[in-house]
């Protein structure tokens, strides 16, 4: 690989991921509810994946076998549905919590494949995950009700959405050979028709503004966003897309900070940090030293 398509990787993934991290104030400020939001993502993101793919000549047939399509509408379906908990996430818990729950997504990968791929955990993956429960324990504070119940309902939903997000990784794992940009305007296409019932058409938003945010999030934060990270996926080795994958809560956080003025406590500040510590060192394969230099981590 060439220095000039490793920088241009580099930044795609810091553009991809960045954009990723604005997605919760746009959610917010389209004023709609999460169906809706969600629904209209997948109309402009679908309309704009269309011509993309059209564009690329990357809509060919024979693609898809009834077996790949059948696999992709499922991931499709559990994608839909992980925004959906995620978007109704954020109004609950705010976007730094919310956001903070979701970043556990690759603990439940770990225990989806070792469930249906037989991928066996090692011992460091499996020490990472109690670090990452751990500080989830504290985000949660299941022993503090001052938040009430909707506070601890949002969590539940972030969790819900990363368990989502696990199986449609494991789903996507199997399909091989289609190219990612038609993958993601099949799993929108479907999202549009799946959620065309739950859609609340006589609560639309009235401000142009407010239009703008829902059609971005179709153009900006699914279309760009994809075309962005599955570019710089190809260019770029594992380590390096799963490090800077961890500027998308970054930038979440400090901008619920900004623009709403949520704040953790210190005890919540302290689980976060321990999530992305663990998934940080699952994403990143650190590997954990015993005394005598035994690496439960290579077992």
């Amino acid at each position: 690989m060439s220095p000039s398509s490793d920088r241009l990787g580099l930044a795609q993934m810091a553009a991809a991921m960045t954009l990723s991290g604005t997605l919760g104030v746009f959610v917010l400020e389209s004023g709609q509810s999460a169906w809706n939001v969600v629904f209209f993502r997948c109309v402009f993101g679908a309309l704009s994946l269309f011509l993309y793919c059209w564009a690329r000549g990357l809509l060919k047939p024979g693609l898809f076998t009834a077996r790949t399509l059948a696999l992709a509408l499922a991931a499709g379906a559990a994608l839909v549905l992980n925004w959906v908990l995620l978007f109704s996430a954020y109004r609950l818990a705010s976007i730094s919590l919310a956001t903070a729950v979701y970043n556990v997504q690759p603990f439940f990968l770990i225990g989806l494949g070792a469930l249906f791929l037989g991928e066996r955990p090692t011992r460091g993956k499996l020490a990472w995950s109690v670090i990452a429960f751990a500080g989830l324990l504290l985000v949660l504070k299941l022993t503090d009700h001052s938040g009430g119940d909707a506070y601890l309902s949002g969590l539940l939903l972030g969790l819900g959405a990363a368990a989502l997000y696990g199986i449609t990784a494991v789903i996507v794992k199997r399909l091989k050979g289609i190219p990612p940009q038609v993958l993601a305007l099949v799993q929108v296409t479907l999202g549009a028709v799946m959620l065309l019932p739950m859609a609340d058409f006589q609560a639309l938003p009235a401000a142009p503004l407010q239009w703008g945010y829902l059609v971005a999030l179709g153009l900006v934060h699914t279309c760009l966003m994809y075309i962005l990270m599955y570019s710089a996926i190809q260019k770029l080795p594992t380590t390096s897309t799963a490090a800077l994958s961890f500027i998308y809560p970054a930038v979440a956080i400090l901008l619920d900070l900004v623009v709403y003025g949520h704040r953790m406590d210190a005890t919540q500040v302290l689980g976060v940090a321990m999530i992305f510590l663990a998934a940080a060192g699952v994403s990143l394969n650190w590997q954990w030293r015993l005394r005598g230099g035994a690496r439960p981590g290579a077992a």
